[in-house]
């Protein structure tokens, strides 16, 4: 897929009919668009089960070695919950269905641990529940107008996946005033504290995430398995407990460790078998 493709294909998408997610696959890279760019790509239930059950299902795709989450045009990645739905289910006297207490629980906890490389292609401002599903990922890539940040301070609710996650991924002092204030930083703020892998133009965030994914495709695949769910499931633990740790398929015991070491001899590009 060129670059004019990709760009012309979120053009494509109707902002007021189609799937609220669009799955494509490039080569071995798995793309999901958030696609309700005229409610700023925010979350409804239904999408969040929609997206679990596509992350679940690429990751058990051998054909897929990389996934891509992304939002329909410039405004915005993901706002979150939409609160304009949430408002009319509170006026009409629905009862609010913590996120911990339903079958989308495990939402976020389903992206973390998909045991494949996950990039989120931040096409726009990422914020709430859409800037918790970008955390969840392994890898951020940024246009440089977007804003991130977390207003639940603000709204009254609980970020609770981004209060345990985002002290792991950026120094806890910067991560707890991000929580606190509720305030939104700049995508070159995000870059500078770790957050996010680049910053690229407005349009070029996929583009970006795509060159990634696919390079990161190219290598053993039990490896970079590996490397996946032992950087997730290590993580808390005692250096001694996580050094021991021995999950999933061993890459030193794999078809694909003899191969990787003939490729490199005969000077040519290895083909991975995945055993």
């Amino acid at each position: 897929m060129s670059d004019n493709t990709i760009n012309s294909s979120a053009e494509a998408v109707d902002p007021n009919a189609g799937p609220e997610l669009v799955i494509s696959t490039e080569g071995m890279v798995r793309i999901f668009r958030i696609n309700r760019p005229a409610r700023m790509n925010a979350m409804t239930p239904n999408m969040q089960t929609e997206l679990s059950e596509a992350f679940i299902d690429a990751g058990q795709d051998p054909g897929v070695r990389a996934i891509i989450l992304t939002g329909t045009g410039d405004r915005a990645f993901c706002s979150g919950m939409d609160l304009k739905v949430r408002k009319e289910a509170d006026e009409a006297g629905k009862p609010y269905r913590y996120k911990m207490t339903t079958l989308n629980r495990f939402g976020l906890e389903v992206i973390l641990e998909t045991y494949k490389p996950t990039i989120a292609a931040l096409n726009g401002t990422a914020v709430a529940g859409g800037f918790e599903h970008a955390l969840a990922c392994d890898m951020r890539i940024v246009c440089e107008h977007a804003k991130l940040g977390l207003p639940e301070a603000k709204r009254g609710m609980g970020a609770h996946f981004s209060t345990i996650m985002l002290p792991r991924v950026i120094p806890r002092a910067i991560a707890m005033e991000m929580l606190y204030r509720g305030d939104y930083i700049s995508a070159e703020e995000a870059y500078r504290c770790g957050l996010v892998n680049r910053v690229v133009p407005v349009g070029e965030a996929l583009n970006a995430a795509l060159e990634l994914a696919t390079a990161i495709a190219k290598n053993a695949p039990i490896t970079i398995r590996r490397m996946k769910e032992t950087a997730v499931k290590s993580s808390g633990l005692p250096l001694a407990a996580a050094l021991r740790l021995d999950e999933g398929l061993n890459p030193y015991l794999s078809e694909d460790r003899k191969e990787g070491a003939r490729a490199y001899v005969e000077k040519r590009e290895p083909r991975w078998q995945g055993r």
